[in-house]
């Protein structure tokens, strides 16, 4: 890994090398937490979790050839080179700012309320139609997963997509910080995380900690739709490119044509042109992600039929709008997470479906002291939608359930006290033919009422 020697590591988080004189002019070869994927050559970091500490896995790591651990404690007797910190997570953090340094390649940092993967998987699909590109995995998000996403990139990279999750104030700053992105994208500010960020000037307040360390010739994106985002009109000098709906944006859409769940058309207009495209993944919002891509392709050089290529190149993520279509059902996987714009849009696409329409919703976490009535309100409008029936799972979700039948008495609702008494029955809430859209927030742990409609 370039410039990462242990001498060199040592200086960066602050540590104690305590080892083999000579090897600290070695570098390493990969940076892990996990002592599964320890290797020879590599550096493992000892990260004290909730129920697992890493640093009992020590001596297994150093039978398997590892050149240093990352450690919190002093290890007295120890069999390899090792560097002791007070913090792991400040040095992984230290570490993975230093190695991008070294790097020197273009960094896209992404985040918002609604979206960030979808779109960080759209702008990944466009960059990757001229670059190399890696991009976050999965979760791998938060100020842990930042570095380790950060940890994978190696010299023939030519450009990181990273995404960047908060639930609190402080967090992006330290996120922004490691990436120190040359181009930030913010897809949208919402109703997430309220629990901790109290209202939508908190949540923009929060995300925007993305531009503290925003390089002096950054690229700034921004969904001009969103209100809490078209008035910003500059940031250290540099001005937003906008994207949306709206014709007053940079990057415009227009002759959007739903096709199913086949996806959704479109034309995109831009500075250097339009071009008519279909995007593979269903929704309206997929429209907003592709626009966002569009807008950093273009920014990186890429020509229009280079962006019409990576849009029609996207491929779902497991959990994230994942169509799956079974002898019995189409089951449209949206188990990853949920919040209320994000739930309101999946219900408008689950409309578009074959057979009966069924909607299995859980509880969406995280929304503060208004969160009753934010279930209700994703419940009215799902009363006006073309839907068959509606499971409510959790005790949240029995707002969401009158907030149906206020609005909509013919609509067939079920409330299920929790997952388990869901799974068991499972069965006599669908039919053959059935669409069906399995949707909650991640706690809830609806991978499992996925998992169980491709066994029925």
């Amino acid at each position: 890994m370039k410039g990462l020697t242990l001498k060199r590591i040592a200086e960066v988080c602050g540590g104690k090398y305590m080892g083999n004189a000579e090897d600290a002019s070695r570098e390493v070869v990969s940076i892990t937490t996990d002592s599964r994927k320890a290797e020879i050559g590599g550096l493992f970091a000892a990260i004290k979790g909730e129920r697992v500490d890493g640093h009992d896995f020590i001596p297994s790591v150093f039978e398997k050839g590892a050149l240093c651990v990352i450690s919190e404690h002093e290890l007295l007797g120890s069999s390899g080179n090792y560097i002791q910190v007070e913090s792991t997570l400040d040095a992984l953090k230290a570490i993975a700012g230093e190695y991008l340094e070294q790097l020197k390649i273009p960094v896209v940092g992404i985040t918002g309320s609604v979206g960030k993967t979808s779109t960080k998987e759209m702008i990944a699909a466009v960059l990757a139609q001229k670059y190399k590109v890696l991009k976050t995995a999965g979760n791998f998000n938060n100020e842990l997963g930042l570095p380790l996403t950060v940890f994978r990139l190696r010299e023939d990279d030519e450009i990181a997509v990273l995404e960047m999750g908060i639930s609190n104030f402080g967090e992006m700053h330290r996120l922004a910080k490691i990436a120190k992105p040359d181009t930030c994208v913010i897809t949208n500010i919402g109703q997430c995380h309220l629990e901790f960020l109290g209202d939508r000037d908190g949540v923009l307040r929060a995300k925007s900690e993305i531009f503290d360390f925003l390089r002096p010739n950054g690229h700034i994106v921004l969904n001009g739709d969103d209100d809490k985002l078209e008035n910003v009109t500059e940031v250290k000098g540099i001005k937003p490119v906008f994207f949306g709906f709206g014709s007053e944006n940079n990057v415009y859409a227009d002759r959007i044509e739903k096709k199913g769940l086949d996806g959704v058309s479109c034309r995109i207009h831009t500075e250097k042109g339009s071009f008519t495209t279909l995007i593979p993944i269903p929704g309206i919002h997929m429209v907003m992600n592709a626009l966002a891509g569009t807008a950093v392709g273009l920014h990186y050089g890429l020509t229009l039929p280079q962006i019409r290529a990576g849009i029609e190149s996207l491929q779902p993520v497991s959990g994230r709008f994942n169509i799956l279509h079974t002898e019995k059902y189409t089951i449209i996987d949206d188990c990853y997470n949920a919040n209320p714009v994000s739930m309101k849009a999946s219900l408008g696409v689950l409309q578009d479906g074959l057979g009966r329409k069924v909607a299995i919703l859980g509880d969406m976490g995280e929304l503060g002291p208004e969160e009753e009535l934010l279930h209700r309100g994703v419940g009215e409008y799902a009363g006006g939608l073309d839907i068959d029936c509606c499971i409510c799972v959790g005790p949240l979700c029995r707002n969401l359930a009158e907030g149906i039948t206020s609005v909509n008495a013919q609509m067939q609702v079920i409330c299920v006290e929790n997952l388990q008494q869901l799974l068991q029955q499972l069965p006599q809430f669908v039919e053959d033919g059935d669409t069906v859209l399995v949707k909650a927030s991640h706690f809830m742990h609806f991978e499992k009422v996925v998992e169980k409609l491709t066994q029925m």
